[in-house]
């Protein structure tokens, strides 16, 4: 009796230590005061409002809470949400509070007590509600969270990230998946960037081969819109509502003067051929015509395509080669910043002012300019001027997948300890300094048709929310880069219910098996696709299959017995078919494995290597080196029910 009293009272002293800790989230809170014991959920507990503009974060923390499966909270997919005064014992109340204006509207308070009670405005509940998620699904065995107090906002009010949608095309439905991680990371600024080109360096040299596209539907320039994938104005106006209430803007970017080959092949009058004809012809009066046209299409009537408060105009690396360029280029950003404020928009700008010298006006009040490059803009110089500004240091902050110069991953290591965003081209400038605004991160897809995938692209990407998202949020962590990366290594990376990679980021071993597949049929708990490192592997029978026949699909990839073109062993992912040297034998069975890393994707037929497709190492026009990524996040979600072999014995592991 006295060995169990003393193993309780040790249980009682480490629980109550842990609970006096602060809890890990990403990014870290700012104020933790911890009391005694936990909250627990229970079948009875209801989620409260006070207000009809809390009903979002209400929701979503709803939706965090009932995918946790395991945590054992499958049971709460039908918890209700219901509007209330007050909360009560064993509930969840969102009680509307108006922050003051030091504290901005993304502040919140968290009461853990007998109940759970947030305090905030719209936004703060939000990122109340992805604060409570975080921690929940870092409990074992059911769904607490230490007693305690939170108080928490952000350093800066924009923290974000920019998608290049112009090089290479992301589909509407993973940027909507984008969102609730944006949320869950408290990031809310999200940038597409609609128009770009490639080089002609990796087009023969021939601006008329180099790819461009401009990614919007119009209406007045319908051959303008890109074939090979774009937003409808339906979709994206709907887009940037939706992510509106999950409290995250949405910025659409037309990039002008330069980077206009999609322009200029629609309008071949408009190219500069002294420059390059991706550069606009500033001298042809047709070029603003034709802008302020696709301008009054997305920011007119009353229900805009451009539904949010920001629209950026670009203004990105346009020559200044000669002096009364230079001049024509900053009327024509002048132009276009009181365009988009004609429609009650704020404009925002690439800083490319210290490259761009000149005479000639540019307003500087109210418009939002990104610093990349000191070359281009200095953030001093920027600064004394007036402009409100957004740090994304080109080196840095720059994603450029796989192409041999920025970034392929960003260093997080460095992020975590240095970065800051008042602290970049070698100056520092005071952290409460209004004129900063926040930081954000770029993802490039400079070199057009190099393999990239999207779930490539989702890959490097989530590090780098974590680490940007940290120290926009909370400047000064107060765990150091070690202990941080620890504490990722179980930490729930992508909301449980709403993982784009797969849902076991930290798992080894072997993770789903199946006795058999079957035609027309689909994994069990959902499961859409494993991601790397894996190794998937199965016994197979084979009998001649229909070209095209998939083994294994999802929404991202299919995996081919009998690839569509030579009837190989294949897979298609982003449109992009890759083969691997190898036909199942018919009447044989062998046994079939394939791993996957970020880099390279391997075929094993009864344990022997057989092939590896790494990067396919090219040269372009001017003989420099670039590769063509084959990758492939293995799709799992369904198979075809023209199957005729016998798959058996599927075994998915990650590595």
């Amino acid at each position: 009796m006295k060995r169990f009293s003393f193993l309780s009272l040790l249980l009682i002293v480490v629980i109550s230590s842990l609970a006096q800790q602060k809890p890990f989230t990403v990014p870290e809170i700012h104020s933790w005061h911890a009391g005694e014991g936990t909250f627990v959920l229970t079948k009875k507990n209801q989620i409260l409002i006070s207000d009809s503009r809390l009903l979002h974060a209400a929701q979503m923390l709803n939706d965090g809470i009932a995918h946790c499966k395991e945590v054992g909270l499958d049971q709460f997919k039908e918890l209700s949400i219901q509007q209330a005064k007050k909360g009560y014992a064993g509930s969840i109340f969102f009680k509307y509070k108006k922050q003051s204006k030091k504290l901005g509207p993304e502040a919140y308070t968290i009461h853990i007590t007998d109940r759970i009670v947030i305090e905030a405005e719209e936004r703060g509940a939000i990122h109340a509600a992805s604060t409570l998620t975080q921690m929940v699904k870092q409990q074992k065995g059911y769904a607490s969270w230490p007693k305690g107090v939170i108080n928490d906002k952000p350093d800066y009010p924009l923290r974000g990230l920019m998608l290049d949608c112009g090089r290479k095309y992301i589909p509407m439905s993973y940027l909507r998946q984008l969102l609730p991680i944006m949320s869950y990371y408290k990031m809310n600024t999200l940038q597409i960037h609609l128009n770009d080109n490639g080089f002609p360096v990796y087009f023969q040299g021939d601006w008329d081969k180099t790819y461009s596209a401009f990614r919007m539907e119009s209406d007045l320039f319908p051959g303008l819109t890109a074939r090979d994938g774009h937003y409808t104005k339906n979709e994206f106006r709907q887009f940037v509502k939706d992510a509106a209430d999950m409290g995250i803007e949405v910025i659409p970017e037309i990039d002008a003067p330069a980077h206009c080959l999609a322009f200029t092949h629609y309008r071949p009058a408009f190219g500069n051929k002294e420059f390059g004809v991706d550069h606009l012809d500033l001298t042809n009066p047709a070029v603003t015509l034709f802008l302020d046209s696709l301008y009054d299409e997305y920011l007119g009537g009353p229900d805009p395509v451009f539904a949010g408060p920001r629209v950026h105009i670009g203004t990105d690396e346009y020559s200044n080669k000669r002096q009364e360029v230079t001049e024509l280029f900053r009327a024509f950003t002048n132009h276009f910043i009181e365009k988009v404020e004609s429609y009650g928009k704020q404009a925002m700008i690439w800083g490319s002012l210290t490259h761009s010298r000149g005479t000639t006006p540019v307003k500087v009040d109210n418009v939002l300019m990104q610093l990349w490059s000191k070359d281009y803009s200095r953030a001093d110089s920027m600064k004394a001027l007036g402009y409100q500004l957004v740090s994304i240091p080109d080196g840095q902050v720059y994603i450029v997948p796989a192409a041999g110069y920025y970034y392929d991953y960003l260093n997080i290591p460095y992020l975590y300890k240095e970065f800051s965003p008042v602290r970049l081209q070698g100056l520092t400038f005071a952290e409460d300094d209004p004129q900063f605004s926040g930081g954000m991160f770029a993802v490039w897809n400079d070199v057009c048709g190099n393999g990239i995938s999207v779930m490539d692209i989702h890959h490097r990407l989530l590090p780098a929310m974590q680490a940007i998202s940290t120290k926009c949020w909370n400047s000064h962590p107060s765990l150091s880069y070690d202990e941080w990366a620890d504490a990722l290594n179980s930490f729930p990376t992508e909301p449980v219910g709403a993982e784009i990679l797969d849902p076991w980021p930290h798992r080894k071993g072997i993770v789903y098996t199946e006795d058999q597949v079957l035609p027309n049929s689909e994994r069990a708990n959902g499961i859409q696709q494993v991601s790397y490192d894996y190794r998937v592997s199965f016994d197979i029978e084979y009998q001649p299959e229909e070209r095209g026949t998939a083994l294994f699909r999802s929404p991202n990839a299919e995996f081919y017995l009998s690839d569509p073109v030579s009837g190989k062993l294949g897979f298609v992912r982003d449109g992009y078919l890759f083969t691997f040297n190898w036909c199942v034998r018919p009447g044989m069975k062998e046994h079939i494995a394939i791993e996957g890393t970020n880099r390279e994707t391997r075929l094993y037929v009864d344990g022997r290597l057989i092939q590896t497709l790494d990067y396919d190492h090219r040269l372009n026009n001017n003989g420099k080196p670039y590769n063509i990524v084959r990758t492939l996040v293995f799709p799992l979600a369904t198979t075809d029910a023209s199957l005729r072999s016998e798959v058996s014995n599927l075994k998915v592991e990650k590595l």
